[in-house]
């Protein structure tokens, strides 16, 4: 659910379903169709900002949208505090240091990657390392951001000093759940490790600065970086379904299982016409992964005003060569990717080189992704800057798709934000409710860029610090 709310807002899939609000917490405030019509949110002045403020209440408990992260990922760091306390009172055997340095690095990794997670989307937070109770400090989503560097750079510190390579692999094997062994999920070296944390390092920076106000410096450390960043090789943290559904279901376990078959037969997601419009022509993993349906599907008017689709993502895809499945509901099959990957740190890379001036070097890493992926598109070459800037806006939405980035890209780019303000995505397709495909859309989005504080914390943890824990929009 978690990554399925980034996913709507960022428009990579709709809902009809309005379970926990995920349907109107995606609706755009207005539709502008070809003709000039405007189809406003059905909820209509209870628009996305204002449900926020509405619902955001401790009485809907788990039917709180901004419950969700910040409870998994604070229950993630408590656990974390809590290894680290224990690993500095435990006495090893064979490479003790190794050991309790294996073991912290794990610890500081998933505490970054939780404070990365919460700094990502919510206005405030708390730093908290304490392994009981917790505190009413809340400081601005930025801190957060800092807290999630901190702890990842104590992870590289504490590998650093894991210098038995036996002693490593032998504490990681136990770490890792062995049904997570598989493919891209196998036990790191040290140097994928460090890789794999400089990648998250990076998206920390980009994903939380609007694009418009990035510095050069900022462009610079993030291409120092990527530079050191996930490899082609490298092995990650990746999350892997089993017959047992001991981490993942098969068929429910992530946004792609869930968004899997035909939209008219009780999936939960369907995919948005916008994610299959930034497709190029005689891309192979669209050919692979989507099926144009013979009858469009509508969905009720009354829970929402763009979900409306053509298209169906297929199970295990279709069986072209070397082209990347993005769906495969079979038990074992499904491989999630927790906090990064190749094509996310190369689509970084290329990023930051773009934006140092260096495009035929950012149009060579795009080409990358796709020849991994195995898109069948030509090499770019020789377009301006803006024209490749759009050309990366397009592959991170297909080539990252439903691994939950999307709502991030569409903040800082500024999409997300009012039309009036400069925001919205114009020259969109939208199937409108009578079936007619629109091909020069206006969606104003109109969303909150980053939640408040749930209130079901703030009830029982009040804050102490005077800081703002509501976003002041």
């Amino acid at each position: 659910q978690v990554y399925g709310y980034n996913e709507v807002m960022g428009d990579e899939i709709g809902v009809e379903a309005a379970n926990q609000y995920v349907n109107q917490i995606g609706a755009p405030d207005v539709v502008i169709l070809d003709d000039g019509t405007k189809v406003a949110n059905p909820n209509s002045p209870n628009q996305q900002v204002q449900l926020i403020r509405d619902i955001n209440q401790n009485a809907n408990a788990g039917n709180n949208p901004l419950y969700w992260e910040w409870t998994y990922m604070y229950s993630l760091n408590g656990a974390m505090n809590k290894v680290i306390e224990l690993a500095n009172q435990t006495k090893f055997s064979g490479d003790a240091a190794t050991k309790k340095n294996t073991l912290l690095a794990w610890a500081y990794w998933w505490k970054g990657f939780a404070y990365a997670r919460i700094g990502s989307i919510y206005y405030a937070g708390i730093i908290n390392n304490s392994t009981n109770g917790t505190n009413g400090d809340y400081v601005i989503h930025d801190k957060i951001i800092d807290e999630s560097n901190a702890n990842l750079d104590k992870a590289t510190t504490a590998l650093t000093a894991a210098t038995s390579l036996d002693d490593y692999s032998s504490v990681m094997g136990r770490l890792i759940p062995s049904f997570n062994q598989v493919g891209k999920g196998r036990v790191p070296t040290v140097a994928m490790f460090k890789r794999q944390i400089n990648t998250l390092k990076a998206r920390n920076i980009l994903v939380n600065t609007r694009t418009s106000a990035m510095t050069p410096a900022q462009w610079g450390q993030i291409l120092v970086l990527a530079n050191d960043g996930i490899q082609e090789a490298d092995n990650v943290f990746t999350g892997r379904s089993n017959e047992n559904a001991d981490l993942l279901s098969a068929t429910a376990g992530t946004v792609a299982a869930k968004a899997t078959g035909d939209p008219g037969k009780g999936i939960t997601y369907k995919i948005s016409e916008r994610l299959i419009q930034d497709f190029k022509a005689g891309d192979k993993r669209l050919a692979n992964n989507f099926t144009q349906l013979a009858n469009p599907w509508i969905g009720n008017s009354d829970r929402g005003n763009s979900f409306n689709t053509r298209w169906s993502l297929v199970d295990g895809g279709k069986g072209l060569p070397g082209v990347t499945v993005i769906s495969n509901r079979s038990a074992g099959a499904t491989e999630l990717y927790i906090a990064g990957s190749y094509e996310e740190n190369e689509l970084i890379k290329a990023e930051a080189k773009l934006n140092t001036g260096d495009i035929a070097g950012g149009l060579k890493s795009i080409d990358v992704v796709r020849t991994y992926q195995g898109a069948g598109l030509a090499a770019l070459s020789g377009l301006g800057l803006a024209d490749a800037k759009e050309e990366l806006r397009r592959e991170r939405r297909v080539g990252l798709a439903l691994r939950g980035l999307s709502f991030y890209d569409a903040r800082r780019m500024g999409i997300v934000d009012d039309v009036a303000k400069g925001g919205g995505r114009k020259e969109a397709v939208v199937l409108d409710r009578v079936g007619k495909v629109n091909t020069n859309a206006t969606i104003n989005y109109n969303f909150l860029d980053y939640w408040d504080v749930p209130d079901n914390e703030l009830k029982y943890n009040p804050a102490t610090s005077g800081a703002v824990i509501k976003n002041p929009r």
